[in-house]
This record gives structure tokens, sequence and C-alpha cells, in this order.
């Protein structure tokens, strides 16, 4: 009597042994894989420090794990890393601050430029100040700051610093004439103070077509210093002039302060009575970075005279008077410019023997000697 296989051994045969070996390891890794894990001892210390910093609310919610976290938590991560990285320019910027601490917002050592409320630009001048210029810091002038340590820092810059006062009537003198007096005496600053060519040396264009050319022998004695300077007829007493091929300007900037009056002229029309200062930078015209200031005030008086009543030229000004007082420049050396002095450089000038004077001290009248004195500051 036979004996009938079993439906086990029946399953057993219809299945290869290799089929069966190769199922027994994936199963046994599938369990390896899926059976809980202990963590390392680090993972352990950090998931308990996080855990820790979460309670007091010290994670950042950008590294919570609730459904509200932003979507670029993970750049907080990258960002930590980077210190490592940049470790190089962290530390040369820290040096950097330490010498110049003011690049730093705010200046929080509060040894660096002053506040910037301290630094803020000045209101227009309405009046003639009563003192001179407070200390303006010890800072040298710099390529990148040319007006460091300067009272100038806080001025106006160029054609800004010459801001006209309210017209009104002088006398029979109507409104429209009082300003026109008066953007005229502006457009003669600018061109004997401001004006690219005139300071680069050039004849000074935009001031002559201000000026009347029918006032007797003006113009031939402008012309005639321009043309032959020297010590009776030098162009620097009217116009700011420097020597291209000695210094040129740093920036494009002029520092300017002053201000302007009105009154009844003598020839039937307005007399306006300008007084303001210039402060130019300036650097060696053969590379070196060594930064200079000229400091250059100026008194005009001119006037807009009546063409009906006089033989003038409609539009142009009169000029009455001019007087300057100029800081920061040779005093023999007339040949139609203005020659810094660096403070490098060794000056073969004779000694001053004239009084100290404040160049940026605007509460003083002009000093009317001849002799070369000495400023106090640049």
């Amino acid at each position: 009597m036979s004996e009938k296989p079993s439906d086990d051994r029946s399953s057993d045969s219809e299945i290869p042994d290799d089929v069966w070996e190769q199922f027994a390891r994936d199963t046994e890794r599938d369990i390896r894989s899926s059976a809980p894990k202990e963590p390392s001892a680090r993972a352990r210390h950090v998931t308990e420090r996080l855990r820790r910093q979460d309670a007091r609310g010290e994670v950042p919610p950008g590294w919570r794990t609730d459904a509200a976290r932003p979507a670029g938590n993970g750049r907080a991560g990258r960002r930590r890393t980077l210190w490592a990285i940049v470790g190089v320019p962290v530390a040369a910027a820290v040096v950097l601050v330490a010498l110049k601490p003011s690049l730093l917002p705010g200046d929080p050592f509060g040894t660096g430029d002053p506040p910037a409320a301290e630094a803020a630009p000045l209101p227009a001048e309405t009046a003639a100040p009563t003192a001179a210029p407070g200390a303006a810091g010890t800072e040298r002038p710099t390529l990148d700051e040319p007006f460091a340590g300067s009272p100038a820092l806080r001025w106006a810059d160029g054609e800004a610093g010459i801001v006209l006062p309210e017209a009104k009537a002088v006398g029979a003198v109507p409104k429209t004439r009082v300003e026109q007096a008066l953007k005229l005496t502006k457009k003669l600053l600018v061109g004997t103070n401001l004006d690219p060519r005139t300071i680069g040396g050039a004849r000074p264009e935009a001031a002559f077509a201000v000026l009347d050319p029918k006032q007797p022998k003006l113009f031939d004695d402008l012309n005639t210093a321009l043309r032959s300077p020297s010590a009776e007829d030098d162009p620097v007493t009217l116009f700011s002039r420097f020597d291209p091929d000695e210094v040129r300007p740093v920036g494009d900037v002029i520092k300017t302060r002053g201000r302007m009056t009105t009154g009844k002229g003598t020839h039937g029309g307005v007399a306006v009575h300008a007084d303001y200062t210039f402060v130019y930078p300036l650097v060696r015209a053969d590379g070196r970075t060594e930064v200079a200031r000229t400091i250059v005030r100026r008194v005009l008086d001119v006037e807009l005279a009546d063409p009906a009543r006089y033989r003038v030229t409609p539009g142009r000004l009169l000029l009455v008077k001019y007087d300057q007082e100029i800081g920061n420049s040779s005093c023999d050396v007339h040949d139609g410019f203005l020659h810094p002095g660096f403070p490098s450089a060794t000056s073969a000038d004779p000694a001053p023997s004239g009084p100290e004077v404040d160049p940026y001290d605007r509460s003083r009248p002009l000093d009317d000697g001849s002799a070369c004195g000495t400023v106090t500051r640049t």
C-alpha cells in the first residue's frame, strides 16, 4: 500500500531551493533594516540639548519641527557652518574695525567719527556767525574722506552752499530786479570759485559772462592778471585757480558756506554783498595720495545798475569791490595759481610773519594786512 504525499511536501517540491535561499536572505535584510536602532551617544546628547532648548523657547523657529516652521529653515544651518569657512575674512574685518570702529553700524565703541547727528549738514548761513566753528576731530584727510577733520565736512557741496535769500524790493527797485541781482551774483561766485575750467587754470569765461564789460578798467586789469600774473596783478585775488601740472582736485566736491545780503546801490540799482568760503581738497599731480586743503574766503560787493540811468550793459553786474583771504597757499609765488602746502613737504617759503588765523572762522572780518600769516588748521 503506497503512501500519498502531503500538501506541504508537494508545495516544497514546487519551489526551487535557490529561490528559497534568496527569499530567506531578503527577509532577514528587511527585518534588520526595519528594527529600531539604538541612537549613538552624540545623537542622544544633541536630542536632549535641543529638547531642553525647545522647552525654554530658545530654539530658533526655523529649526522647530512644528507645521508652521518657515520654508527657509535649511539656510540657518548653512549659515552656522559658514563661520568656519569665513574665519579668515571675519578676522580681517575685526582688525579693520579695530583701526576704524566707525565702520560698525552706530559706532558702538564711540571712538570713530562723530555720531550722525553731529555730522549732519549745517543749515544755511543766514547771519554772521558769532564764533569760529569748534574742533572737528583729528582725522587726517584721505582720498575717500578729503574733508575729514575739517569743519567743512558739514558744509554744503558746491553750488548747494550758495543759498539765495528771499528777494524783496529795495526802495524803488522791484523784487524781480533784486532776484535777478542775486542770481547773477551766484553765477559770478560759481564762475570764479566752482567752475571746473576756472579751477583747472583755464580762462574763467563763465565769470566774464556775468561782469559788465563797460565797467572802466576792470576787464583790462583782469586780462593783464591772467596774461602776465605778478604780485601787483594776480588773478587769484578773484579766481580760484590751480596749476594742473602741480595738483589736481580730489573728487568733484568743493565745500561752500556763506551768505548774501542786499541793499540800495549807488547806481540806481540793487547792491549785493556776498561773503563765502570755499574749501578745496587736492593731491599732487604726480600720483601721490597725500591730501591737502586750501581754504579761500571771498567777500564781494556787486551792483545791478539801472540801465535807464547809467551807461551799463543790461543784465550784467558791476564789480564794486572784492577781497579775499587764502589759507594754505604759498605767499611769495605770484604765477596766477594757488599753491597748497602738503604736510610732508618742507616749505622753502620765508617764515610767516603775520598773525595766526583760523581760515574757518567766518565770524571775523578779513585781515587787511599784507603779511604772510599762519593758518591754525586746514
